[in-house]
């Protein structure tokens, strides 16, 4: 019905309908009181299902019979129109009256957007693309290509023509295709540069020879895919016009051709090469119905044996934890046999495998927008070997940006663009990143899977550091119900009635506690305490209620703690003074959250911890290096930094230092640490606000970084890449030197 509508609306717009003719038949036709709007309508869609010879015999109303015959099975089937109020007639005749004859694909991925159930949008991981972040694919995957064969070419007619026919051989297929903006967008850029083509041969008025039907897709869902055909149709009369003139546009646009080119489907299940075939060979059908295609309908043939085909779009992501069993059978489809844990792979890693298992049988490069998170963490060392060991490689890369579009719930998310095809494929290799809203292209040797200029390296875990630094933990897990944690007055209660209480409390820190300052405490009880601890009243109270919480719970090693209510479930405390680092940042922190903190103090899990204070430790921890490491190789849990100790900390390659560089990198924490002080009660949260950051905190890591970098090149590093390009080759060299460690499967 919404098809059906915008169809009209541009219709009577651009001429294709005589002018104002579907407007002026509801005002007419459609009672005030709108009695009737959803008759007129069902009635105005059957006579354009319906040729003219044919419309007497059918009983067509004659305020019907101007309209003409569309054909492509946009008005078959079942023509019945929801029932209008009043004020929902005057909504379509509002609508009826804008402007449609320019109408902006955007429209189209927009309306999707808006009519989805927030719900159903993160089900789906629905991420409409704007028409700017299309383009940063597009015109990597091929549309720059293009451009240049044409500047090239010049005025010398025989490479125009041999530009034109090589486009009008081209194939773009979008196995994600939502509302078709890929498609649209890549089908109005390719008619631009065939009509500078035409200018430069004085061939302004020829039909374009570009189909519509070299521009396919698979949809999961049947209301975008109907759009994405709609918007395609709009397009190529749009372009038609633009280009030769709105007469010849209208000789030529109606009827509607039957052909389909957009399939309905899961695109995971679909064999590829049947909707978007390597050659024109074999015998195809025309589609019964433009807009509903069943999956088992052979689709229309091509006219371009050995053509390009680019591959692109914007799949839905979905990480582990959001996949449905449906999901997760989708990827069992595609991944079984493999021998590594593919389970913790994002449901976007099946396209990029499908388009390998595509490319390798059809002269094809693609690029999609993906999570960021499978170029980062341990998604890296799972996925792109396999990638790679099939002769395949990166051939182009937007890193990490944040993307916006037009849409009124604007997904906020941070995605990557990554381009692979075959070995040798591409002559040059760029990557491309955003700094301060400007976009810089680098010409690299290789792309590797975390975007860098460097030979391809994959990280993994390590059960020990990999520099002999000290070894980090994961922080204590109490499973108590909340009955061994004072706050602030319980704590100040509790030490007040009975003093000797003081020496079995300690801060707890994790996350919140570290980087907003919640002060929280807990009852630290070694065995030795254990029986004095439970002859005070509120501290036996409270071992009681430990004892039971425990025995409540269905896990046996749970109910065996119960024997024991004084102790942590999973505790590695230590009485000492100790560096706490938080499990999550705020990617906007520019220094990873870490502090030394007191022996009494308690590192609660996520937090991870490490038995010693030297101070030249905390200088390492709160580095840009450090922080530019633990952002590329442990990934992130949506925009948020996402440590892992087995991940980040051991795999983290620190040159040999002396006890001069230890003694210069300890002063540079303790200026740190006192500049922090300096801004007590200022939290890390208010003191590495990248806006209200003190002057005096960031001159201490300044100089923090110069001490640091100086000790692994002798001087600063220029920028991010730079420091993640020395970080891996130093810790291709450490590794090489050291025999292979097994990796560590518990996380952190």
């Amino acid at each position: 019905f919404m098809a059906r509508l915008i169809f009209c609306f541009f219709a009577e717009d651009t001429g294709i309908f005589p002018s104002r003719l579907f407007t002026t038949t509801i005002e007419q036709m459609a009672d005030s009181q709108s009695n009737n709007t959803h008759e007129v309508l069902a009635e105005l869609f059957r006579a354009m299902d319906i040729k003219f010879d044919a419309r007497a015999a059918a009983g067509v109303r004659s305020w019907a019979d101007k309209f003409p015959y569309v054909n492509g099975a946009l008005f078959a089937g079942a023509t019945d129109c929801p029932r209008f109020s009043r004020i929902a007639r005057s909504y379509l005749l509002a609508a009826a009256r804008l402007n449609w004859q320019q109408i902006n694909p955007d429209i189209f991925g927009s309306m999707i957007q808006a009519v989805a159930e927030d719900e159903e949008r993160g089900a789906l991981g629905m991420h409409y693309t704007s028409v700017p972040n299309i383009l940063k694919v597009l015109n990597s995957l091929f549309l720059d290509d293009l451009r240049a064969q044409l500047e090239v070419a010049g005025d010398n007619a025989r490479m125009l023509l041999n530009l034109r026919k090589r486009m009008a051989k081209i194939r773009v297929f979008d196995p994600a295709c939502g509302s078709g903006n890929f498609l649209v967008i890549a089908y109005k850029q390719m008619r631009e540069i065939e009509a500078e083509i035409n200018r430069r041969r004085g061939e302004q008025h020829i039909r374009t020879d570009i189909p519509v039907t070299n521009f396919r897709g698979i949809e999961l869902r049947d209301f975008p895919a109907e759009i994405a055909r709609l918007a395609l149709i709009i397009a190529e009369y749009q372009c038609d016009v633009l280009y030769r003139g709105q007469q010849e546009a209208l000789q030529e646009f109606l009827p509607l051709d039957e052909q389909n080119w957009i399939t309905c489907g899961n695109a995971l299940r679909l064999d590829w090469l049947s909707i978007c075939p390597p050659t024109g060979t074999g015998v195809k059908l025309h589609g019964d119905d433009l807009f509903s295609t069943p999956l088992d309908q052979a689709q229309i043939n091509f006219d371009n044996t050995g053509g390009e085909t680019y591959i692109c779009g914007n799949p839905p992501y979905l990480g582990t934890k959001m996949q449905t069993s449906d999901h997760k059978s989708d990827l069992t489809n595609i991944f079984d046999g493999w021998k590594s844990n593919w389970k913790s792979l994002d449901y976007v890693s099946g396209w990029f495998v499908k388009a390998v298992e595509f490319s390798q049988k059809s002269d094809a490069v693609a690029a999609f927008v993906a999570t960021n998170s499978i170029c980062q963490g341990q998604q890296v060392a799972i996925l792109w070997p396999q990638i790679f060991n099939s002769g395949h490689e990166i051939a182009f890369a937007h890193t990490s940006f944040k993307w916006n579009n037009l849409a009124s719930k604007n997904a906020g998310v941070t995605v990557v663009i990554v381009g692979i095809a075959k070995k040798g494929r591409l002559a040059q290799k760029k990557i491309f990143s955003e700094m301060g809203g400007n976009t810089t292209c680098s010409i690299s040797d290789n792309i590797n899977p975390y975007l860098l200029n460097f030979k391809n390296v994959f990280i993994s875990t390590r059960s020990d550091q990999l520099a002999g630094l000290p070894e980090m933990l994961s922080g204590d897990k109490l499973t108590d119900g909340g009955n061994l944690v004072l706050s602030a007055f319980e704590r100040e209660h509790l030490v007040h009635t009975y003093p000797e209480v003081s020496q079995m409390i300690g801060r707890i820190f994790g996350g919140q506690e570290l980087i907003k300052g919640v002060v929280r405490f807990a009852l630290i009880i070694s065995d030795a305490m254990k029986e004095s601890a439970q002859l005070i009243p509120p501290i036996c109270d409270r071992l009681s209620a430990v004892s039971a919480m425990r025995l409540a719970s269905p896990k046996k090693s749970t109910q065996e703690l119960a024997k024991k209510p004084h102790e942590f479930d999973e505790t590695r405390f230590i009485m000492t003074r100790k560096i706490v680092v938080a499990q999550l940042s705020s990617e906007l922190r520019e220094f990873y959250p870490c502090d030394i903190v007191e022996d009494h103090a308690v590192a609660m899990a996520p937090s991870l911890v490490i038995y010693r204070s030297d101070p030249w430790l905390l200088s390492l921890l709160t580095s840009r290096l450090h922080t530019a490491w633990i952002a590329t190789v442990c990934g992130k849990l949506k925009t948020d930094f996402r440590y892992s100790n087995t991940l980040g900390w051991n795999t983290f390659p620190v040159p040999k230092l002396t006890e001069n560089d230890k003694a210069n990198l300890t002063r540079c924490a303790e200026n740190i640490l006192l500049a922090r002080e300096a801004h007590f009660p200022a939290t890390i949260a208010d003191l590495y606000d990248p806006d209200e950051m003190p002057s005096d905190l960031r001159r201490a890591h300044e100089e923090n970084d110069e001490v640091l970098e100086r000790i692994y090149i002798g001087r600063r590093f220029k920028n991010d890449t730079e420091r993640l390009e020395k970080l891996f080759d130093l810790y291709v060299k450490m590794t090489a030197a050291q025999p292979t460690t097994k990796k560590v499967r518990t996380k952190a």
